[in-house]
Parts: C-alpha cells; structure tokens; sequence
C-alpha cells in the first residue's frame, strides 16, 4: 500500500506538532511543580543568625568564639529568639555560629 507524498507529508508534520506539544505541555508542568516545592520549602522569614545579644549590663564583654554579633529583637522575648535561631539552624542544617541573625520581629 503505497502513500502518496502530500499524505505522508502531512502525516509527518502533525506527528512532529504532537510530540513537540507534548514536550511543551510536559515542560510546563515541570516549571510548574518546580513553583509549588520551591514555594513550599522556603525558609522561615529570619535570615541570618547570631548568639541572642548580651544584656545590657554586659555589653562590654567580648563576643562568644565563633558568634557573628548582636541581634536586634522586636518584642520578642530571649527564650523565643533562641528558640527560632534554634530552629532555623536546624532546618537549614546549618551549625548556629555559622548563621547570622540581624532581626526578629514578631508578625501581628
């Protein structure tokens, strides 16, 4: 069974329309998963870390070995900033004297 040239022709053509579709379809819901698990596995809002900054009264005092300075805290009491720098180290898998914490704030 011979096929004339025009038939195979347009045959050829919409083979390669659908394969080039798929892969577009297939591209776009990779691009599109790689959204969802990058939107999903993104750090907690503090970046950086540091050890909790020291009282007041002790601002004299060298820094710890291996700390990367002070941490300005907005009404967040030292327990819960440990907590979260605490946290945050775990989570990135990270030791806590190689982070850098600038700021915490509490969101209302």
């Amino acid at each position: 069974m011979k096929m004339p040239i025009t038939d195979a022709a347009v045959t050829a053509v919409l083979g390669y329309a659908v394969v080039f579709f798929g892969l577009v379809l297939l591209m776009c819901v990779i691009l599109l998963m790689g959204k969802v698990m990058a939107s999903k596995s993104k750090a907690p809002a503090v970046v950086g870390a540091a050890p909790a900054p020291a009282p007041a009264g002790k601002a004299d005092l060298p820094a710890a070995p291996g700390s990367a300075g002070e941490v300005k805290l907005f009404d967040v009491p030292d327990k819960e900033a440990a907590m979260v720098m605490a946290i945050v180290a775990d989570k990135m898998g990270k030791p806590l004297n190689e982070l850098r914490f600038k700021s915490i704030k509490e969101v209302k």
